[in-house]
């Protein structure tokens, strides 16, 4: 007597009596239970595939608008370098998602952004590298020098961008590097001399090809490298660079070339519309150039922007608006202690006119709260009370009793 055929899944085993369906091909059976498992798998699976390198596809890619929008919550001002930011960001990424199915390749949009210290420059490019959940590095260009001599190599930016990606490469070319003090290491003389510029022009030299895309071998712990090394690879051709830079006075190069320009009586009425409260707004490539930048350098950072000095009207406002706001750090690092933490409206004045009495900029807020909270951080968290009410007077006393009075009286 011939033995009975079973139904079963091929994949899970069960019958056709422990399924509620069974669907039969040609050599092998499979259930409902693990068809539905199966469609999420290769569901799934094209996802990922039609997802780019970048981890996002094109529909998750926020437009300038929407970049620009973010950065408002976060950074005061500044309109014009978050226009040109986001413009900037946005095609950068589009030009990795962009289909190559054709001989037109679109060029890489490094930015180089121009201005004083504490005006947000090192904040903007954090805030774009944390809206778009890509690895950020951010790396001091003074500590630089040419390969072989005393510093870090030029490769080590990228040795802090892998550490940032937890070593993972493919994360780490998508990824985006801030040069901070880009202007430190501007040609230090035009005139030719024995002594080798190792940390100024040398560098600069160094940044090319980076800068401009290429495979670099990067020491996976930094410093120094040497033969017997393991190296990684790393390409360079998708990676965002964002350079920043005082650039001080580099106002009197602007002014010399808008000066030169005045040839006659129609001119001179031109170039009585100068804002020459805000020179800045005129940088031009050929003035980095007069600074100490080589033209090849300027060229690999085609998107030149400039940021605002911070009056008093700008300082107010970082002090209270933006969602990391410093009054809105010390109030939340009190309420950890269960302490509600208020403000005098004036308090918020007073904070601001010493800052512009001490020309501390907006780094500068965070230094005059400090010292006025010291004393209530150091004794509130032994005690029971539930709430602090800061008034003008206390934050004169607590001012007063700091070191930062001694900034005054030195200036």
């Amino acid at each position: 007597m011939a033995k009975k055929e079973i139904n079963q899944c091929s994949f899970c085993g069960r019958s056709d009596k422990d399924v509620n369906m069974l669907i039969s091909g040609l050599s092998a059976d499979i259930c409902d239970s693990c068809a539905e498992q199966a469609y999420q798998i290769v569901k799934e699976s094209i996802e990922a595939k039609q997802k780019s390198s970048i981890g996002i596809d094109k529909t998750q890619l926020p437009d300038p608008k929407k970049i620009k929008e973010y950065l408002d919550g976060y950074i005061i001002g500044q309109d014009n370098a978050k226009r040109y930011l986001a413009v900037a960001v946005y095609n950068h990424y589009k030009r990795i998602l962009q289909e190559k199915n054709d001989d037109i390749e679109i060029e890489k949009s490094n930015i180089i952004l121009v201005g004083p210290t504490g005006t947000g420059k090192t904040l903007l490019a954090r805030t774009i590298a944390k809206m778009l959940h890509v690895p950020f590095a951010i790396v001091d260009a003074t500590v630089l020098t040419e390969a072989g001599y005393v510093g870090e190599d030029i490769e080590s930016i990228l040795t802090r961008l892998l550490q940032a990606s937890d070593y993972d490469v493919a994360s780490a070319e998508r990824g985006i590097v801030f040069i901070d003090e880009i202007d430190k290491i501007a040609r230090k003389s035009d005139n030719p001399s024995i002594t080798r510029d190792v940390s100024g022009e040398g560098v600069q030299q160094g940044l090319l090809k980076l800068l401009e895309g290429s495979i670099v071998n990067v020491p996976p712990q930094g410093g120094r490298k040497h033969p017997d090394q393991k190296m990684i690879a790393v390409d360079t051709k998708n990676i965002l660079f964002i350079c920043g830079g005082a650039f001080d006075g580099i106002e009197r190069k602007i002014a010399q070339r808008l000066n030169t320009k005045v040839v006659g009586y129609a001119s001179s009425l031109k170039n009585a519309e100068v804002d020459r409260e805000n020179l800045l707004q005129y940088v031009a490539p050929q003035d980095l150039k007069s600074y100490g930048l080589i033209p090849e350098i300027i060229g690999r950072l085609p998107i030149l922007t400039y940021l605002d000095a911070l009056d008093r009207s700008a300082l107010r406002r970082i002090l209270t608006e933006p969602k990391n706001s410093i009054i809105k750090q010390y109030i939340k690092l009190f309420k950890m202690d269960d302490v509600d933490l208020t403000f005098d409206e004036d308090v918020y004045e007073f904070i601001v006119d010493k800052a512009v009495e001490y020309k501390l900029g907006a780094r500068g807020l965070r230094s005059i709260v400090e010292n006025i909270m010291m004393d209530a951080m150091f004794t509130i968290p032994s005690t029971k009370q539930t709430q602090l009410h800061i008034t003008k007077d206390y934050a004169g006393e607590q001012l007063e009793k700091s070191q930062m009075i001694k900034l005054k009286n030195s200036q």
